[in-house]
């Protein structure tokens, strides 16, 4: 089983809990807003290969808007802030952050997946991030990791 850390909204902080979590991971997904390059090159020394999509708190405008991935014959679509379900897209699974609260919701096709905010939660919600697991058969999990 492949192992994703989905983290969203980290706003220039960084808790250590991240970097502890990150050992346990094969991949590590970035959702936007992650503010200042010093956090994405913190990520990238941890080992895992990082992806990240620009948030509209980002200035860093080499980091892509969206970025579409396929695992495992899955096709995961990373943004920042989602479309409305009215808007077509072209996955089956999509990623965002932004709202800084998490969501684990299917409307239509697509399954809709927020890790929640690392750092300034929303609506009652606590600190968290999310795994993601992949296995070989295309089954995946996603569990939310509160960082209280």
């Amino acid at each position: 089983m492949t192992k994703v850390l989905v983290i969203a909204d980290t706003h220039n902080k960084l808790p250590p809990i991240i970097c502890e979590l990150a050992r346990d991971a094969e991949e590590i997904w970035h959702l936007g807003d992650v503010c200042d390059d010093w956090i994405v090159d913190e990520l990238r020394v941890l080992g895992p290969p990082l992806t990240l999509v620009r948030g509209n708190c980002d200035s860093n405008y080499r980091w892509p808007l969206v970025c579409d991935l396929t695992r495992n014959g899955i096709r995961f679509r990373l943004q920042h802030i989602a479309p409305p379900p009215s808007q077509p897209v072209d996955c089956d699974i999509l990623l965002h952050g932004h709202t800084h609260v998490p969501r684990d919701e299917t409307i239509g096709r697509i399954r809709f997946l927020n890790p929640g905010c690392v750092t300034r939660p929303n609506r009652g919600a606590s600190p968290s991030v999310a795994w993601l697991g992949l296995s070989d058969d295309g089954k995946l999990t996603w569990e939310l990791k509160s960082l209280r």
